[in-house]
């Protein structure tokens, strides 16, 4: 995955944000959305695009364009530096391959522990039981 690659496939639009700026908020576009067409991208193998599309299903348009957006900043410099790397650890989470689960065996000691557990809790409930005078 070649990020320069990406970076120029990727585009940004400023929009205004909400939150705190006061009569900054009012004037200035400092919110940045990030656009990607996973779809048409020249990047990534087809395996890879659908491995993305299925991680990235609901976050994706209808047309296959993944949209993030960014407000926490004031700055739009920042907001911009924000989404964009949280564009590439998606794809990296995304692209991660999952470990293949080795089923074990339980243990010895605790099916014994279990067992021992077991024993005790059924004597003490026979305890509470009225002794059986026949």
């Amino acid at each position: 995955m070649d990020k320069d690659q990406l970076v120029n496939e990727v585009s940004y639009k400023a929009v205004r944000s909400s939150g705190s700026g006061g009569q900054n908020v009012n004037k200035v576009a400092t919110k940045v959305e990030l656009y990607f067409d996973l779809a048409n991208t020249s990047q990534f193998s087809d395996d890879e695009k659908i491995k993305l599309e299925n991680f990235f299903n609901n976050r994706l348009s209808k047309d296959g364009v993944l949209v993030l957006s960014c407000g926490e900043s004031r700055s739009q410099f920042r907001n911009k530096s924000i989404v964009t790397q949280r564009f590439f650890e998606l794809l990296e989470e995304g692209l991660r391959e999952e470990k293949e689960r080795i089923p074990t065996k339980t243990p010895k000691a605790a099916k014994r522990k279990r067992l021992k557990n077991k024993r005790i809790n059924s004597e003490k409930k026979a305890n509470r039981k009225p002794p059986n005078v026949d």
